[in-house]
């Protein structure tokens, strides 16, 4: 007698429904970064990733879509995971370096789908497009005012700390366009340069 299979539980199923996303995500990232977005269809990518179209579909009701949500890998995932460092214990300068060792590692862990936000964005809709930039936007106001923090409490040196966010994550974002290791070495000396450069200028002496 054939047993029947089980039926999938939900949380099974939202658990591979999520791992599925993840990794047709992942697989347009790199298609986008190597053809361009305009470039490459719905079908390109189910090919790439061995599914039917119908399948695709089922994840993603289209191209933008996709990328919509591999803009949101590199701005509201940092967001989540990053800045809950800069409310820990520590002086502002003691956080900012904890982030910049997270967000590095995160860039590593996120090249691709970096370098695709970077370069694809305009080709979002104005909705799409808005909410990106607002955790962009947010990211930056919480790095601005710990560095804020800082200047008044005397440990950073003052200048116009949005000035100074903006040139510190421009400065740790350009990591995406050269770097090409991806063990814990390559992002500790990233890590240990980048932080060097950063607070040498801005600590006072």
């Amino acid at each position: 007698m054939t047993v029947p299979e089980p039926i999938p539980q939900p949380a099974a199923r939202r658990k591979r429904t999520t791992e599925r996303r993840a990794e047709i995500v992942r697989a347009a990232a790199r298609i986008f970064a190597d053809q361009g977005y305009a470039q490459v269809g719905m079908r390109d990518i189910a090919d790439a990733i061995g599914v039917r179209g119908a399948s695709l579909y089922h994840h993603f009701r289209s191209k933008e879509e996709i990328l919509y949500a591999i803009c949101l890998t590199v701005t509201r995932e940092p967001v989540e995971e990053n800045l809950p460092l800069l409310d820990a214990a520590g002086t502002p300068a003691e956080r900012l370096a904890e982030l910049v060792r997270a967000h590095v590692r995160h860039l590593l862990r996120r090249r691709t789908e970096y370098l695709v936000g970077l370069h694809e964005r305009a080709a979002l809709t104005p909705e799409h497009r808005a909410e990106i930039d607002g955790h962009v936007r947010h990211y930056h106001r919480r790095v601005r005012d710990v560095l804020a923090a800082g200047m008044r409490g005397g440990e950073l040196r003052e200048t116009d700390p949005t000035l100074a966010a903006l040139g510190l994550l421009d400065m740790l974002n350009g990591v995406s366009g050269w770097i090409r290791g991806e063990s814990d070495a390559d992002a500790d000396a990233v890590v240990a340069a980048h932080t060097a450069l950063l607070f040498d200028g801005l600590r006072i002496r």
